[in-house]
């Protein structure tokens, strides 16, 4: 489909439909057709989505995923870089990676090192630095489950009882140890804190089954957001467990809103009447009710289609106002107000969608038609950053419809806007346009059902692709016995871009509007749209020619930029440098701007290399300093609305999954008994410290080695601070994730134990460090409270020997600062890594267990037009269904998704 060709119609139909207005709008139709289209060619739209090789995962794991990028087909180069970023429940940014994308797709992993990762709910987030200058309302979100059976000690379950009243609640919590057995008769100390300070604590017995109830007053709902609850036991030798549940979860109640189709209960016009039932949790809650006028009397009936929303045909009549009474089950019947009906506005409405196009109604009430007859108003429509429709109409009538044609028209969500002749927003509608026939992918499997540890052969097959297109897939085969789940949960490519890159907040479930299995999805996806939000542009700003500021251009490759200055601060212009890459065979030169910018573009490199950068080759070489731009990451996006996706309780929810990770890492290698000849010098620690005894582990350490090449200590410390920023202006250094959150409580630093402060840095010699630790949080604030700090950085030296002799001059020169060299560990491009399938080809080879749970993974599946592919595999031990879902999309934007079974027995 070309969509150049749809865009030049609606100007030839903008023009010819403007001669049947009657009166001289104030702006020419034709002055907001090019401010729009302006800003549409400017400011193309690119999606992102990610394929996971499953939904949850366990420590020990490795998690694979390909990335998806999407884009409108405006005439520009897209983006080939793009960036997941990791975060925690607490949303701290636990890594960044830079994906390279070729022809729009890419590949990655995450190993989850029990050494460094722990049971918690994980935010994946995908985006591209040009996606980057818009609202990251729009980045790619998904909640990704972890749970740990081989570092936990103490697992637990939690179940709240809200009262209903004020801010109590019963919290009903059952331990058990690392065998999963219950802990009975267990005492525990507990405290719920608001993520910092305890606000309730005390003491407890579990009873025989584990449980023990625990009263909460929570008087501030604020503290629930970062509020956890800590679960404390002493183990059989002594040492303290610990574990802790989200208080997020923990009170009841529901948050009921109306949303009027077009956004104005107008009066006399019979529209729909939307509703959205959500509870605390941010999921949507079951409910039936009725709409009551003044009088009481029942003109209408409430029940949702699924998951909270639903809608109902309604005329409202002129002065009369309404009340929805919504029947709670057991929390009782609550009454809400409905929206005031209104006389003096106008309203769209969707009166009919079919093959022949999307019937629009355009209407105001009786007592306001005198005053818009005759008048000129606007109708666009557009689609996926295209406008494909857009008319000058007249109002001849109190209602009158337009037909907006949808042959040829791309899949996705369609807004549709009537505005007044003045360039006003008058009212607004989404839809699901849904004509263009997705890829037909098909799976076949050479039988029907295999043995354990059996060859499958797959053939997938992808029709209705056009010659010499080339489409990519990517394919994951589950045990879906040990790795059940609900197909409505899944972020598939279908959601992703054709829903929730689109609109604003959080969609639960959002594959269940493209399972087929659903009956009713059309429905509830049309109760989805007219509750939720949608802005990529502002209508209102486009008239008054405000378009966004662009700070990103779409990438290319990596960019490493700075500015080389003299040592008396005077830029220096047309001054060399050279950088050189010596694992990656990079060498590469660049020239300062007359400010003394210099910019090393397009590079590709692999993460975790060093780089150097020296300007050694200028005149008066001695007197240049270097200094490095930091690489800008959009912030992390506070109460992110996804984190209603996160699972209560791990251990429960993914029994199966967990149950069969112990028995695969029980089953480990183990090693012979040795003799133990000499003893390992121990590595120094933070913990050797008086004043840092209370922190937990370091959530990064840097060793000696790394420190090689640096000479000044803080000139090095900004790009080897993992997790911290330095600001320019303050001179101090900060957690990153809180100071992109606004935060300008500044990092503690300690030498060997002692406080010190930031220009004290400059008198530690590099050579004489041992280790460097970094703790992004004191969730004990036993640093915190002392010194009002917000993380801390040890820097910890080598244990002094005997003096030495005296240096000579040389060695004091190599000991002084060289500021015209840098070396530096930029993030490059995440490390290629293959899945490993096992082969069973001999009978010896399958005298083995195999506990997997992802049987097969291949993200790079190429196929060009229609055709097809054949893969092989071996099934491991488990036995049951095994679940096959493959998504891919095409070079010009089509996408699909197919999901099969077969069966092990």
């Amino acid at each position: 489909m070309n969509i150049r060709n749809i865009v030049l119609s609606v100007i030839i139909l903008l023009t010819f439909l403007q001669g049947t207005a009657q009166q001289k709008p104030d702006i020419p139709i034709n002055t907001v057709v090019e401010r729009l289209q302006k800003y549409l060619g400017v400011y193309p739209i690119e999606k992102m989505h990610m394929h996971f090789d499953k939904p949850y995962y366990g420590v020990g794991d490795t998690l694979w995923f390909k990335t998806y990028m999407d884009h409108n087909f405006v005439e520009y180069i897209p983006s080939t870089v793009g960036y997941v970023e990791i975060l925690n429940s607490k949303d701290s940014l636990i890594q960044t990676m830079r994906i390279p994308l070729k022809n729009g797709v890419g590949e990655g992993h995450w190993v989850l090192n029990p050494e460094y990762v722990s049971q918690d709910n994980y935010r994946f987030r995908a985006y591209t630095k040009w996606m980057a200058n818009f609202d990251p309302a729009f980045f790619y979100n998904k909640i990704v489950p972890i749970g740990d059976a081989i570092n936990k000690k103490l697992g637990g379950t939690v179940q709240y009882e809200p009262s209903g009243r004020g801010g109590r609640t019963k919290a009903t919590i059952q331990l058990r140890n690392a065998r999963g057995e219950l802990l009975g008769r267990q005492r525990v100390n507990w405290e719920a804190n608001d993520g910092w300070d305890a606000f309730n604590k005390g003491r407890g017995t579990t009873d025989d089954m584990g449980r023990l109830s625990i009263d909460l007053n929570i008087k501030e709902e604020g503290w629930l957001e970062n509020g956890r609850l800590v679960v404390s036991v002493d183990s059989e030798g002594g040492d303290r467990l610990r574990t802790d549940f989200s208080l997020k979860k923990s009170l009841w109640d529901v948050d009921v809103q109306f949303f009027p189709e077009g956004g104005e209960l107008v009066a006399g016009v019979s529209k729909k009447l939307a509703f959205k039932a959500v509870g605390t949790d941010g999921k949507g809650v079951n409910v039936t009710g009725k709409i009551l006028d003044d009088k009481k009397n029942e003109v209408a009936t409430l029940e949702d289609f699924g998951l909270g929303m639903g809608y109902v045909n309604f005329m409202p009549q002129p002065g009369v106002s309404y009340t929805a009474e919504i029947d709670f089950g057991s929390e009782g019947v609550k009454s809400y107000p409905l929206p005031e009906v209104v006389s003096d506005k106008m309203t769209l409405s969707l009166a009919d969608l079919s093959d022949n196009g999307m019937q629009v109604s355009i209407a105001t009430s009786e007592e306001n038609f005198p005053n818009v007859e005759n008048k000129p108003f606007y109708i666009f429509a557009q689609l996926n950053g295209h406008l494909i429709y857009g008319a000058q109409l007249t109002m001849k009538n109190q209602q009158q419809s337009v037909l907006i044609p949808t042959e040829n028209l791309p899949n996705g969500l369609a807004q549709v806007t009537l505005m007044s002749a003045q360039g006003e927003p008058l009212s607004e509608r989404l839809l699901m346009i849904a004509r263009e026939p997705l890829l037909d992918i098909a799976i076949k499997s050479d039988k029907s059902q295999y043995s354990k540890k059996d060859l499958v052969n797959l053939t997938i097959e992808v029709d209705n692709v056009p010659d010499s297109i080339l489409g990519s897939y990517s394919i994951s085969v589950v045990d879906e016995e040990k790795v059940p789940y609900d197909d409505n949960l899944e972020h598939s490519i279908l959601s992703s871009f054709l829903l929730t890159a689109d609109i604003k907040g959080y969609v639960e479930k959002p594959n269940y509007y493209f399972n087929e299995e659903n009956e009713n999805r059309d429905q509830a996806l049309e109760a989805l749209l007219l509750t939720q939000g949608f802005r990529r542009f502002d209508y209102s700003d486009l008239i008054a020619e405000k378009y966004p500021q662009i700070t990103f251009l779409p990438e290319h490759g990596i960019t490493l930029s700075g500015t080389l200055r003299m040592n008396n601060g005077r830029p220096v212009n047309n001054g060399g440098l050279h950088l050189s890459i010596p694992g990656g065979a990079l060498r590469k030169d660049a020239y300062t701007d007359p400010s003394g910018k210099f910019a090393f573009e397009n590079l590709s490199f692999p993460d975790s290399v060093e780089a150097t950068i020296n300007a050694r080759g200028n005149d008066n070489y001695r007197d240049l300093v270097i200094h490095m731009d930091q690489t800008y990451f959009p912030d992390i996006d506070k109460n992110n609305p996804y984190w209603a996706d996160q699972t209560q309780n791990i251990d429960q929810q993914f029994e199966k999954y967990l149950a069969n990770s112990r028995n695969e890492f029980r089953t480990s290698v183990l090693i012979d008994e040795v003799t133990v000849t000499a003893r390992v010098e121990s590595k120094v620690s933070s913990r050797d410290f008086s004043a840092l005894s209370g922190l937990s582990m370091a959530d990064h350490r840097i060793e000696a080695d790394r420190l090689k090449g640096c000479n000044v200590l803080t000139m090095c410390l900004s790009t080897l601070l993992t997790g911290i920023t330095y600001d320019n202006q303050t001179l101090k250094y900060y957690v990153t994730r809180n100071y992109n959150m606004g935060s300008r409580v500044p990092v503690q630093f300690f030498l060997d134990g002692m406080p010190i402060d930031e220009p004290s840095l400059n008198s530690i010699m590099v050579e004489d460090i041992e280790a460097i630790e970094i703790f992004l949080k004191d969730e004990l604030g036993t640093v915190r409270n002392v010194y009002q700090n917000d993380g801390v950085v040890s820097i910890m030296t080598k244990k002094k020997e005997k003096s030495q002799a005296r240096m000579s001059l040389a060695e004091i020169e190599s000991l002084l600062p060289k500021t015209n060299v840098l070396d530096l560990q930029p993030l490059g491009f995440i490390k290629e890594r293959k899945f490993y399938a096992p082969k069973y080809d001999t009978p010896a080879k399958k005298n083995t267990n195999d506990y997997r749970t992802t049987i097969f993974w291949k993200p790079d599946i190429e196929i060009i037009g229609s055709g097809n592919v054949e893969l092989e595999f071996y099934n491991a031990d488990g036995n049951g269904n095994y679940k096959v879902i493959v998504e891919g999309k095409d070079a010009v934007g089509n996408i699909g998704r197919k999901v099969y079974r077969y069966k092990v027995q």
